[in-house]
């Protein structure tokens, strides 16, 4: 049934996967729908739906420009692991690190991705103001992105920092944006970010959505992130 729903969300959004890359989307959707009746990861989980929302709207963010030479990703606040997971699945060859706050999710995650046999595929619990400031990590992807964390001008102080100079920061958002750019202008100007870019789509069910490009142009002043809670408390204006 999933399968049927994925490959018909496929052919809509012209994406084309290989019979490999759709058997794993199809474990990831079994174990993520076995692992929800034990801990709340979504409450997406209509076949067509988990297609739709949460595997095509994960790859979407690809660019093949922006990600010609991207090695490593991060995906700050992954949840249940999207969009990390079907990016991984989607391109094989780029190195993903999902974060997250919540342990619990982490340790089923690393159940999923070990079924999934995904290689290169690391799992970090810890938040991110708190990451962001160790030097292995920080400043060292190639690529952040971000999916229904929060709002843009609290985003881009938990992203940016882990950018390098160079790369981007892609955040995944719905249908109003405007807003939320005018106000995290100057945010994205104070972390070391410019050449906003923002590209709407509609999903195949009709669902408009926005995916935001930020590149990397400075490096982020060294006291950003602030202390953890601090950006969502007192948001950069």
């Amino acid at each position: 049934m999933f399968l049927e729903e994925l490959q018909k969300a496929i052919q809509i959004s012209n994406y084309t996967l290989n019979n490999e890359q759709l058997e794993q989307f199809n474990k990831l959707y079994n174990e993520i729908i076995e692992w929800n009746k034990k801990i709340n990861l979504t409450a997406i989980t209509d076949p067509s739906d988990f297609a739709i929302k949460h595997i095509i709207d994960s790859i979407s963010i690809w660019d093949e420009e922006k990600f010609s030479n991207a090695k490593t990703v991060i995906d700050v606040g992954t949840g249940a692991g999207f969009p990390g997971i079907p990016l991984k699945i989607y391109k094989n060859d780029i190195n993903i690190t999902l974060l997250d706050s919540l342990n619990k999710r982490i340790q089923v995650l690393q159940g999923i991705t070990e079924k999934l046999a995904l290689k290169n595929i690391f799992l970090i619990h810890s938040r991110a103001e708190d990451v962001a400031h160790n030097k292995n990590f920080r400043e060292s992807f190639d690529i952040a992105v971000s999916r229904a964390v929060a709002r843009l001008n609290i985003l881009v102080e938990y992203c940016l920092p882990f950018v390098k100079v160079g790369g981007y920061f892609i955040a995944l958002k719905g249908a109003n944006v405007d807003d939320e750019l005018s106000e995290a202008k100057k945010a994205i100007k104070l972390l070391g970010g410019d050449n906003i870019e923002c590209v709407n789509f509609q999903l195949p069910n009709g669902d408009k959505r926005n995916i935001i490009y930020i590149k990397k142009v400075s490096n982020t002043p060294d006291n950003f992130p602030r202390k953890a809670g601090i950006p969502e408390k007192k948001p950069l204006i």
